[in-house]
């Protein structure tokens, strides 16, 4: 992954990742250490938190599919790697909040996937 492309988006747009697919499986533990990897940066970078959120949970029979979702975010990482959270002290700032759900979205189950930023803005 080295020599890889960079992309602006750690996701396609719209993606389903599903359980049932008919696809080849891959390596389970190449997978999860690569999920684990990738959770280890979201203390710094949440906007990997959804992308990854979503690949996590295909880890006890991982496919083809998730695998490439996977390498999507490696190289969206790759691209951005100067991103990151820098906190420093302010004395006049506003708490702002975004939201956001795809309201059903699981193609097995239609559970929702919904996530939250919180971000210190100065005035």
């Amino acid at each position: 992954m080295e020599d890889a492309t960079p992309i602006s988006t750690p996701m396609d747009f719209g993606l389903k990742l599903s359980k049932e697919s008919c696809e080849k499986e891959v390596d389970d533990t190449l997978y999860r250490s690569l999920v684990g990897s990738l959770m280890y940066l979201t203390a710094t970078r949440s906007d990997l938190m959804f992308s990854i959120s979503m690949i996590s949970r295909f880890m006890e029979c991982p496919k083809r599919s998730h695998w490439e979702a996977g390498k999507r975010i490696l190289r969206y990482v790759c691209g951005t790697i100067d991103h990151g959270i820098h906190y420093e002290k302010t004395q006049n700032s506003n708490l702002v909040g975004y939201s956001d759900s795809d309201w059903g979205g699981m193609l097995e189950d239609s559970k929702s996937t919904s996530g939250f930023f919180l971000t210190l803005v100065q005035v």
